[in-house]
């Protein structure tokens, strides 16, 4: 593993992948907002009416006491 840093730069290696990852992170974020079910920008985030109305009933509410 000493060999390999004796070649390589470590600064520019770390930086270098940190760039990387963030350019990763950018594309899978844009390749999700350009599809219709992961756009989380534009539209209903449920989906449809119907699928928001299931996630509401599914919803675990207490009950009202009275007092």
């Amino acid at each position: 593993m000493w060999r390999m840093w004796k070649i390589l730069d470590y600064r520019r290696t770390v930086v270098l992948a940190h760039v990387g990852m963030a350019v990763l992170a950018l594309l899978i974020h844009f390749i999700l907002l350009s599809t219709e079910s992961f756009n989380w920008l534009e539209g209903n985030p449920y989906g449809n009416a119907e699928s928001a109305a299931e996630v509401a009933e599914a919803a675990v509410m207490p009950q009202q006491r009275e007092v």
